[in-house]
Order: structure tokens, then C-alpha cells, then sequence
């Protein structure tokens, strides 16, 4: 098994958890990336095999999977323990949502914060009509915040075990932080819940590395993780 992944590619990092809390063994390329040119040249499994011409990409033998929620059913079926959605129907639905919720939803917010950490983007003369629409954003954000908080029992996880959605919803809150994004602390079963995913091996594994590649191709971001440490 080989996935295609990216330095910074949320959505790759989201199907890397997700192959490192199931131990799956599998080859990691790294397609090559920069935050001035994006995905150049496109690796050849990715032109080959993602029409979009994104990572990830994950192949299998003779089967080739773009899309990481597709990959990660994928992963549940061929290696179900552990598991990462619920086994009763309804709550699997639910769970399935709120993946989606954090994909698309959540992930139309952070979309208006991306251009702080590429080099030079304080100087270009859109800075300051971006910073108005990241604005705008960040409230956003906060009312995701308030949602998830809403959706939390203390102590517990999205859909009662670690599943899925924990790992969509915290890549889509911990990619806010590192982007300067609003404070989660007023929240506190919201910001219990980030601190116990954040120390799960696997997705410490996936920050250290994050933030190893953010050294090396991002700009600093004002104000990114003020909920630290």
C-alpha cells in the first residue's frame, strides 16, 4: 500500500491518522510542494489517478483512492479495528456528518485564512482585503466552535469512541490555530477534547511533522497557536 501525501495537505494528514491509529502498514511518498507554486510538477500517481490532481492519493495494489473520506471507509472496511465510525447505524450517519461538516463547512472558513503563511503575503497590495475577509472568517470559526461545543459530552469524543470526525473537526481547528485563527479556550469541553486528540501518538506524530514543514516552507503567522501551550 503507497500514499501520495503533502508536506501541508490537511487532507492528506487526515488519512495519515487515520493509517497510523489503525497501524497500517504502508509507504508514504511526499509529493513536491512549495507555498509559492503549490504542487509542482504534479507527482505522476496523482496525475494518474485524481482527476483534481490532489493528494491524496492512496493505492493498493491494482486500486487506486483519491478523496480522503473515500480512503478512510476504505481503511474501516479492509482493517476494521480499530474502528474510527460507530457500528450502530444512526450514530454512524452521525458521525459521517460531522466528517462532512468539518470538510466542507468548517473548511470554507479556514479557506480566508491560507494566505497568511505564504512568503511575502503581508506585502502584496490585496494584504489588507484579505485580513478583512479572514475577519469575518475567524467569526466563523467561532461559531464552529460554539457547534462542537454543544456536540461534546466532557471527557468524551465526537461520536463516543475516537472516530473519523475527530480527526476531520481537530485538523480543521488545528490548521485554524496554526493560522493565527480565533482562541478555543472560552470553550471548555471543546478545548478538553482538542488537548486529549492533540496527545493521541498518531496525531502528535502528524503535528511534529506539520510544524517541521511549516519551518521549512511557511512564513511565521501572527498570532497562530495563542491557545499554546
Amino acid at each position: 500500500m503507497k500514499l501520495v501525501s503533502g508536506p501541508l495537505s490537511l487532507f492528506a494528514k487526515k488519512v495519515e491518522i487515520a493509517l497510523d491509529e489503525k497501524a497500517i502498514a504502508h509507504e508514504r511518498v511526499l509529493a513536491a510542494f512549495s507555498q509559492t507554486q503549490g504542487y509542482a510538477p504534479r507527482h505522476p500517481d496523482v496525475l494518474a489517478h485524481n482527476p483534481k490532481g490532489q493528494v491524496p492519493v492512496l493505492i493498493d495494489g491494482d486500486l487506486a483512492l483519491y478523496d480522503s473520506t473515500v480512503i478512510i471507509e476504505y481503511l474501516e472496511d479492509i482493517s476494521p479495528s480499530p474502528p474510527l465510525f460507530p457500528k450502530e447505524p444512526r450514530e454512524r450517519a452521525r458521525c459521517r456528518l460531522l466528517e462532512l461538516y468539518a470538510d466542507e463547512i468548517i473548511l470554507a472558513s479556514l479557506r480566508q485564512l491560507m494566505h497568511r503563511n505564504e512568503p511575502g503575503a503581508s506585502l502584496r497590495p490585496d494584504w489588507t482585503a484579505r485580513e478583512t475577509a479572514a475577519a469575518a472568517a475567524e467569526t466563523a470559526l467561532d461559531a464552529h466552535y460554539a457547534k462542537f461545543e454543544g456536540e461534546l459530552a466532557p471527557g468524551n469524543f465526537l461520536c463516543g469512541e475516537f472516530s473519523a470526525a475527530d480527526i476531520a473537526v481537530f485538523l480543521q481547528f488545528f490548521y485554524a490555530q496554526r493560522l493565527g485563527g480565533p482562541s478555543m479556550k472560552k470553550y471548555p469541553r471543546l478545548w478538553d477534547w482538542y488537548r486529549r486528540v492533540k496527545a493521541r501518538p498518531a496525531v502528535a506524530r502528524m503535528i511534529h511533522e506539520t510544524l517541521r514543514a511549516d519551518a521549512e516552507l511557511s512564513a511565521p503567522v501572527v498570532g497562530a497557536f495563542k491557545d499554546s501551550p
